[in-house]
């Protein structure tokens, strides 16, 4: 059974970590609640489905149905609430991870990681660059924002111990914002300075970020 745990992002991180990976933009509209199903509207880069979600042993179950674009911007104008977000997916030590830096109906960025099984998500030890947890709070989930509109948000401070975690988690691996790079094929090696070129550009983008990443650290009097 697949479970998550999620936990508020400070927002100069998340601006750190959109600069490099990017992301996408979704957009859901949620429908008033039913009491054994609810229903929402997904859009996403070029695909849009209508999502019925019901609950089996208890647990919900979503079951997505493709829908033409069109028909999906009716039903986010019909919809009883909306969120907007960009999505940015990452991995953090084993697991896979997205942050959401929702932009409507007003600002936050959450960070949620994903297990395979229960037992995972409770030995998971959050790295010191996350802020804290929300994992049981139902008001920082998509449809309560979209319904309720955002909680009264803590804020959550940027600090050197947290940018340092951060840096040092980019340096190791275990937490990497860049796409995975795909196997070589078994051919002829580039010419010597085609490598040189691309050893070049990683070191420009490895400066590019640790300056990013010194103009975000907190400056104190």
């Amino acid at each position: 059974m697949n479970s998550t745990r999620s936990f508020l992002l400070a927002p100069s991180l998340a601006r750190l970590l959109e600069k490099e990976r990017g992301g996408h933009r979704i957009s859901e509209g949620y429908f008033p609640d039913r009491h054994d199903r609810n229903i929402y509207v997904r859009v996403e880069e070029e695909a849009a489905s209508l999502v019925l979600v019901t609950r089996e042993h208890g647990e919900p179950a979503a079951m997505p149905a493709d829908l033409p674009r069109v028909h999906a911007a009716v039903l986010l104008s019909l919809a009883a609430g909306s969120v907007e977000y960009q999505r940015i997916d990452l991995p953090v030590d084993a697991y896979s991870a997205h942050i959401s830096r929702i932009m409507a109906p007003g600002l936050l960025d959450l960070i949620v990681v994903e297990f395979a099984r229960e037992e995972q998500a409770r030995a998971f030890e959050p790295p010191a660059w996350f802020g804290p947890e929300v994992t049981a709070d139902p008001s920082y989930q998509n449809r309560s924002l979209a319904i309720a509109g955002l909680p009264r948000v803590p804020e959550v401070e940027l600090t050197d111990r947290a940018l340092d975690s951060l840096l040092d988690g980019l340096e190791d691996g275990s937490t990497s914002p860049r796409l995975p790079i795909e196997p070589l094929a078994l051919t002829a090696p580039p010419p010597a300075t085609d490598a040189a070129e691309e050893t070049d550009d990683l070191g420009i983008e490895d400066s590019v970020i640790r300056e990013l990443a010194r103009s975000l650290r907190p400056k104190y009097r």
